[in-house]
């Protein structure tokens, strides 16, 4: 099972907000998801420390199972120093 860390769209129209979530690839954006890692608040303040929160020890433990981030939250992962060698 190819699995992903991505983010689901939560919020309503025009207000939006996200989970980082751990996911099978195949399943869609906002469907189903194995674990939920983080949150991701877009319209807070870039210097927010809100704005963008990761449980580093999930994310470390699902990047050392094989999951593949996406482009975003790969940029995430690197701002947190979160790689699947460490923790």
């Amino acid at each position: 099972m190819a699995v992903k860390i991505r983010l689901q769209r939560t919020g309503r129209k025009k207000k939006p907000c996200y989970k980082i979530v751990v996911a099978d690839a195949r399943s869609p954006r906002d469907g189903k998801y194995i674990e939920k890692i983080g949150t991701y608040s877009p319209l807070l303040p870039k210097d927010s420390d809100r704005r963008v929160l990761i449980d580093a020890e999930k994310a470390s433990h699902w990047l050392k199972c094989g999951a593949q981030p996406t482009e975003r939250v790969s940029k995430f992962l690197n701002a947190f120093k979160i790689s699947a060698a460490s923790a």
